[in-house]
């Protein structure tokens, strides 16, 4: 059957988020071929005038559409049975996209307060427990209204909604109010939302309202190009860290893996280890180098012409040059290798840094001898 516009009593289109992408699909689908699925109603006789009217159960969006088409009437299907059977037949033969557990939360709370359902009831009827009942319409109560006033009419996602306003609403529900006003104002997408919510979150009291009073400026300087890079000096650290614990673990499978490695195994190792050495040997004396220049005494380099003073020592200085650079090696360098190679001997510590044979091989390879 077809009935006209004002014979449909629309007062649950409020159970459902409206989606902005959605109505054009279905204008351009119902302007080409027209209706094709009837609307859901059911009988609801107006007491006070006696007239007909015919509660939708599902099809608002159609309605909304063929509005706007022009269109005078809606073709219907009515069921024959009460507003809330027709409501959990509705949802159970699922006629419409999947609910947010927002959605579910208004289904839920409508029962619960128009239909005087207990939590066991909507549990056994929504094929739930009761804890999941529960957790749906905390939601609702928990979320203030103008929140989802905004989730109702598109403008902020359901699923943004849940995860990033309801634990703001937990801890504050003016809190939760402003961000969401800041999402409407900018339409924060999911990353944006994100970004607000993080930041609000880690932030002091001070931070959050900061952040609340002025989120344009906020998402602006997150839009700016961001140093993702962090600085050279604290990824080398990093790096050195990670070698360092690269190290002992090797150190530590050594030991078991020793007794299963073949000869050529064992001479593979050792030159990836001296390779190893090598590689921090050099890193070591560019550091010293550096350190070096830095602690030069000021104008010493405007004072030197390049050439030997008279009385002055040369061999003596370059062997002191010499010595300086080999003791700098040896203290900056092995630190990575002597942690490693105690550690592959089964020990659990490092050698004292006065034991003259922590350093031994080291020594060896990069100084010179006197």
């Amino acid at each position: 059957m077809h009935l006209e516009f004002h014979q449909l009593d629309l007062r649950w289109e409020h159970l459902r988020v409206r989606e902005p992408h959605r109505p054009r699909h279905l204008l351009a689908s119902l302007a080409e071929s027209g209706q094709q699925t009837p609307i859901v109603v059911v009988n609801a006789k107006d007491v006070s005038t006696k007239d007909n009217r015919y509660l939708v159960i599902d099809g608002h969006k159609r309605i909304a559409a063929l509005r706007q088409l022009g269109r005078d009437t809606v073709e219907v299907t009515v069921w024959p049975m009460s507003e809330a059977e027709a409501l959990l037949l509705s949802r159970s033969q699922r006629m419409s996209p999947q609910e947010s557990a927002l959605e579910q939360g208004w289904l839920l709370s409508e029962m619960e307060q128009r239909f005087r359902y207990s939590l066991d009831e909507l549990a056994r009827r929504f094929d739930r427990s009761i804890s999941w009942v529960s957790r749906r319409l905390a939601l609702v109560e928990l979320l203030p209204e103008a929140v989802q006033s905004h989730v109702r009419e598109g403008s902020i996602a359901a699923q943004i909604a849940m995860k990033y306003l309801v634990p703001v609403a937990r801890v504050s529900a003016e809190d939760c109010e402003r961000m969401a006003e800041a999402f409407v104002k900018h339409r924060c997408d999911t990353r944006q939302a994100a970004q607000l919510y993080t930041a609000w979150r880690e932030g002091s009291r001070v931070v959050r309202e900061r952040i609340l009073a002025e989120p344009e400026l906020f998402l602006k300087t997150q839009r700016q190009p961001q140093t993702a890079k962090p600085a050279a000096a604290e990824q080398i650290q990093r790096d050195l860290e990670m070698a360092l614990a690269i190290l002992r673990r090797a150190g530590r499978k050594l030991t078991e893996a020793l007794p299963e490695m073949n000869t050529a195994q064992q001479e593979q190792a050792q030159r990836e280890i001296e390779s190893t050495r090598r590689e921090l040997n050099r890193m070591a004396d560019r550091i010293g180098k550096e350190k070096e220049a830095r602690h030069a005494e000021p104008g010493t380099a405007n004072r030197d012409s390049g050439t030997a003073r008279e009385g002055s020592e040369p061999a003596r200085d370059l062997s002191h040059s010499a010595d300086v650079a080999c003791e700098r090696t040896q203290s900056s360098a092995p630190e990575l290798l002597q942690r490693a190679g105690d550690t592959a001997e089964g020990k659990g510590r490092a050698l004292p840094p006065t034991d003259p044979g922590s350093f031994g091989v080291m020594q060896r390879q990069s100084c010179p001898s006197p």
